[in-house]
């Protein structure tokens, strides 16, 4: 029997204004981000347009592409996909939602399906007002009272974790804050206490979700990462915690715009200052250094260089004592000037900027200035500088060992790629001996 052509699926592809072979190569691509390699051609997108229904995998990455392209969520039901198995029509309190995030996390045989989550445009990104709403999700249970004590040690063992990852990557922090939340937070979220210590404990475990979904980024498990930061904007909402609401808004438009998701990135960046009316002058500077790099990366320089105007007036307004793992410094905005200057065709001012953000930075940061020093390196490199670029990677190979870090092993790979074609030059030989000592093996193989 022939198939029903899928008439939803077809209005998306005509508003796409795609060929069918463009459209294959966008799902492909999707897939690729996922480790998933497709070979999908113009007859197959032509075979789904007249009702074949692709695999459950590829529908999500079919979604995913429509997406972006038309950069709104796409969900499964607008594109003619329906009766998914993994659409659950129950959702989880946050509490159980957390539990089972975690549980997954802090389970070394899972990690792989879990770095295989795909990072999503089209995530529902909940409102302060639908987060405040949901605070009656957050269960109370009869286990046991809590007090501020509790609190006091869920947010120094945030502070020791942020440290841990500050100093060596999170590749070994995030399974033990993840068996810290399951065992630890989520049975005090279910306890009783007074209404001010429930609240001061769902904001805790709302900073906790937020740097575990960071230390995902770090590791490039995107969709994880994506999971942990919805937990916390839920708890953010539940304890009404505008400023860990915006923190992880912020944290989500930084994920995106790394990722090359421009205008998602910018969506964010804005949602987050629009939380935040009454933000003090650091926090003010932390939400537009980050909408001016999104703004950028869109090719918007009028709104690009007023962000950055703000976020620099701002930091002149702040107090110069930082406070959180999230703090906004002088080295964070010159970063910021560095990545509005790169993205705005000024290759030689972005290096500049880096370079003055280094010096600014604690030295213990190290898997930041891993990332950072190799982006100076590479954008050096791109200007021909080949010797100053190796003196820049020399310093990132000295600090690497000390790192356990995916995006590190990323900028190592890269290094050992772009230095690779002048190992005839005595320098750069010398460099790509010393990184190859270094790095992991599969990146030698």
């Amino acid at each position: 029997m022939a198939n029903t052509p899928n008439d939803r699926l077809r209005r998306l592809f005509a508003e796409s204004g795609w060929t069918l072979s463009q459209w294959a190569r966008a799902v492909n691509l999707v897939g690729s981000e996922h480790g998933t390699p497709l070979r999908y051609n113009a007859s197959a997108a032509h075979h789904w347009l007249g009702g074949t229904s692709p695999r459950e995998r590829v529908r999500r990455f079919i979604v995913e592409a429509l997406s972006r392209r038309l950069e709104r969520p796409v969900t499964h039901a607008e594109a003619g996909f329906c009766g998914l198995p993994n659409q659950s029509t129950r959702q989880p309190d946050t509490v159980e939602g957390l539990i089972e995030l975690g549980r997954g996390d802090m389970d070394p045989s899972r990690r792989g399906m879990l770095g295989a989550g795909l990072f999503s445009v089209a995530l529902t990104i909940p409102g302060w007002p639908d987060v405040v709403s949901r605070a009656e999700a957050v269960q109370t249970g009869r286990t046991r009272r809590i007090g501020m004590n509790d609190v006091d040690m869920v947010i120094a063992m945030t502070e020791r974790v942020s440290d841990l990852d500050d100093e060596f990557g999170g590749r070994y922090a995030r399974p033990m804050a993840a068996a810290f939340l399951v065992n630890t937070v989520a049975p005090a979220l279910r306890a009783e206490g007074s209404t001010a210590v429930k609240n001061a404990m769902r904001s805790a475990a709302s900073d906790l979700c937020y740097l575990t979904g960071y230390m995902a980024v770090d590791e490039g498990f995107h969709g994880l990462a994506q999971g942990y930061y919805l937990k916390a904007l839920e708890l953010a909402g539940a304890a009404h915690d505008h400023l860990t609401y915006c923190t992880t808004l912020r944290g989500m438009s930084v994920q995106a715009v790394d990722l090359g998701h421009g205008q998602t990135a910018m969506r964010l960046a804005d949602s987050a200052a629009a939380a935040a009316p009454e933000a003090g002058p650091r926090m003010r500077a932390f939400l537009a250094g980050q909408q001016a790099h999104a703004a950028a990366r869109i090719g918007d320089r009028h709104t690009a260089l007023s962000y950055l105007r703000e976020a620099e007036v701002a930091m002149d307004k702040a107090e110069s004592r930082a406070t959180t793992f999230a703090s906004y410094n002088p080295s964070s905005l010159t970063y910021h000037v560095g990545q509005v200057r790169y993205e705005l065709g000024d290759v030689k001012g972005s290096i500049s900027a880096l370079a003055e953000s280094d010096k600014l930075r604690h030295h213990t940061f190290r898997r930041n200035r891993v990332r950072y020093l190799s982006m100076m390196a590479e954008r050096q490199l791109e200007l021909g500088h080949l010797e100053a670029a190796c003196d820049t990677w020399g310093q990132v190979v000295d600090i690497y060992p000390h790192v356990e870090s995916g995006q590190c092993d990323q900028r190592i790979a890269t290094l050992l790629n772009r230095v690779r074609p002048f190992t005839k030059n005595r320098t750069a030989r010398g460099l790509y001996e010393r990184a190859t000592l270094v790095a992991p093996s599969a990146l030698t193989a």
